[in-house]
């Protein structure tokens, strides 16, 4: 068992990553690495991440790490689980650059999406974060998924009837609670 991921442990990565690799390339944080980075939760257990494109050594540097800093890292991200939004790299969020890396916050509509096709109440409670913090709109969480849902046939644990009501209401619930503040 791992020790749990704070922000300082996420920098140090940052930084080893960008010395370590022998190549340009760009990682993608998703999930509770932009949560700590950003400040909506304090822990995490592991740090998930994309490579696209792959930095070469990157997997000899992430071995090393996971053994120096004790952490957990996991080739994850929304495109696992759902199919990938059009302009999710546009919508990615820059976070910085250490040597010839480019670090970012995987676009947090498909964040959105993949968590509340999960379902479990984390998730919840991260999508709900995430759009208090306004990282993505209702509208577009809205839209992306349309732009998907013909592919959903691709993930066959997916109901996209029922990934379709539990986006409505997580936007029913947004609206509601922002009437209710007005």
């Amino acid at each position: 068992m791992r020790s749990n991921v704070d922000p300082q442990k996420i920098e140090q990565l940052m930084k080893v990553l960008g010395r370590e690799a022998r190549g340009s390339g760009c990682i993608y944080f998703t999930g509770g690495a932009s949560a700590l980075l950003i400040g909506w939760r304090s822990s995490t257990v592991d740090i998930d991440i994309r490579l696209d494109p792959e930095p070469p050594g990157i997997f000899q540097a992430i071995a090393k790490l996971k053994q120096e800093l004790d952490i957990n890292i996991e080739l994850a991200s929304p495109q696992d689980f759902l199919p990938p939004l059009p302009g999710w790299r546009d919508r990615s969020v820059f976070i910085g650059r250490q040597g010839e890396i480019s670090f970012y916050h995987y676009d947090f509509t498909a964040q959105a999406l993949s968590k509340l096709s999960r379902g479990y109440n984390r998730d919840i409670d991260d999508v709900q974060a995430m759009y208090e913090q306004k990282l993505f709109s209702l509208e577009k969480l809205r839209d992306c998924f349309e732009a998907i849902e013909s592919e959903l046939i691709r993930f066959p644990y997916l109901d996209p009837d029922l990934l379709r009501n539990k986006i409505e209401q997580f936007i029913h619930r947004c609206e509601s609670t922002s009437e209710r503040n007005q």
